[in-house]
């Protein structure tokens, strides 16, 4: 049989000979590529914010939604692009979704005004959604099952640095030239990515359904996931004297649009909505174990400069660059703890992981006053090497629990858990902030507790799983 006629499914599992090899790299290089690319937009952008207000002689306020506009449009097409991705192929997905970020860049270049920007970032959240939601289903197919670990590492890894790499780009950035040029690079970057994808990707695989996305499904869907997100951001942006009724009225439409789609979704066999694989117990345990972990991470990340510059009084500089160690450390225990995935049960992995996150949550919750820098560094080290243990083998217990034609929704998944975690941790520092108003440190240290508890309940989650250790495979003669 040649080469061009294996299925993705059986060449991601022939033997490691010189050119499997470089396919695979060449592949993610694809993968990392656009995954740095996405992270990386989602990082740069905090800081242009008053820049924007500034140029446009605005409300600072009105500025959130040119995040906000990206987020909404990522979360609620994330599962509907999953399962496009079973229908027709993770690599069209994916590339039709890096080429239409590309393009909304160069609009969010060119925006003339706020409501411009706002679209355009609308439509980069259609890209990004293209590209996340298949981003495990293609390392899976990329990857024989005795290295899938090493590959969901990798993905850690990059996160981590483009985390970290972000901010740090932006300053330079903005510092020189406008906050235009952050979008400088997006297109030639996402075409280049189109190209090699076009070549490198495995080939789509056949439909394992020959039917269409439903309509309904989709409305219900983005109902459901937009109208929860709107409900949560008037409820963490809630203060004193203003009504809540708007919330209310969003979280309503929220549930009621999610009863109904539960209720046309639960009898099909590939449910957009995947409750098919939230039957499996150990996909559902480690679902929970994610959204928990984001949810501490978020409140960890926002807290975090409010904690060491109004608190403790370090420099912006400073600052910044102590919380790098986080990332950091996450960079380097993540490629160590991916050799050890399969060999290791996962559960045992996350709730060890998790454990020291919380750890590391609680000591800079009882950071003393004028620490050193050292002092500081270590409890953020600690809280990115936890996170490190847990990430790359929960990831790869979602990806791999699910039945391989459902691949593209555990990825999907993947995302939904992480914008969950995201929005639940910012709406509970916000109601730390709302519970101890004018506090000096107080709701920030109470903040860092909460995340210490959501980082155990983790942990607990992670240890009920039971995944089963892969043996290394015999060496071939």
């Amino acid at each position: 049989m040649r080469n061009s006629e294996l299925s993705p499914t059986s060449s991601s599992v022939l033997a490691d000979d010189g050119m499997q090899g470089r396919a695979r790299k060449l592949a993610m290089a694809v993968i990392v590529c656009g995954l740095m690319i996405c992270v990386l937009d989602s990082t740069m952008l905090n800081l242009a914010l008053p820049q924007m207000a500034r140029q446009w002689q605005i409300d600072p306020a009105y500025t959130l939604w040119v995040v906000n506009a990206n987020q909404i449009a990522s979360l609620v097409l994330l599962l509907p692009l999953a399962a496009l991705g079973d229908r027709l192929g993770y690599k069209r997905v994916y590339l039709w979704g890096m080429l239409v970020f590309g393009l909304a860049s160069i609009l969010a270049a060119c925006a003339p005004s706020l409501p411009w920007l706002i679209v355009a970032r609308a439509l980069q959240g259609v890209g990004m959604a293209g590209a996340l939601s298949v981003n495990g289903a293609l390392v899976r197919q990329i990857y024989p099952r005795s290295k899938l670990g090493q590959g969901m590492a990798l993905n850690s890894m990059v996160v981590a640095l483009s985390t970290v790499m972000g901010p740090v780009l932006a300053a330079a950035v903005l510092s020189q030239v406008s906050w235009r040029w952050l979008f400088s690079l997006h297109l030639p970057l996402a075409l280049w990515v189109c190209w090699l994808g076009s070549k490198a990707l495995p080939r789509p695989h056949e439909a394992s359904d020959g039917r269409g996305l439903s309509w309904w499904d989709l409305l219900l869907n983005v109902l459901m996931f937009g109208a929860l997100f709107l409900a949560l951001d008037r409820i963490s942006h809630y203060t004193a004297g203003t009504g809540l009724w708007w919330a209310l009225a969003w979280l309503v439409l929220g549930v009621g649009a999610g009863y109904l789609y539960v209720q046309r979704q639960k009898h099909l066999s590939q449910p957009m909505l995947p409750l098919d694989l939230l039957r499996i117990p150990v996909f559902r345990l480690s679902m929970g174990a994610s959204v928990c972990a984001f949810s501490a991470q978020t409140i960890a990340f926002l807290a975090m400069p409010f904690l060491l510059i109004e608190s403790h009084g370090v420099s912006t500089a400073q600052a910044g660059v102590l919380i790098s160690a986080w990332p950091l450390a996450l960079a380097v225990i993540a490629p160590l703890v991916g050799r050890r995935i399969g060999r290791v049960p996962a559960g045992h992995l996350g709730a060890m992981g998790m454990c020291l996150f919380a750890a590391g949550l609680w000591a800079l919750a009882w950071l003393p006053v004028g620490a050193a820098a050292w002092d500081i560094a270590w409890r953020m080290a600690l809280c990115g090497a936890g996170f490190a243990m847990f990430q790359s083998p929960n990831n790869h217990t979602i990806v791999t629990s699910a039945p391989v034609h459902r691949s593209g929704a555990a990825s999907g998944m993947l995302g939904t858990a992480r914008h969950t975690g995201q929005g639940l941790g910012a709406i509970c520092l916000a109601g730390a902030f709302v519970l101890w108003p004018g506090t000096e440190g107080v709701a920030e240290q109470r903040a860092m507790w909460l995340a210490g508890g959501f980082a155990l309940l983790s942990a607990i989650f992670s240890g009920l799983r039971h995944t089963p250790v892969t043996q290394p495979a015999e060496p071939r003669n």
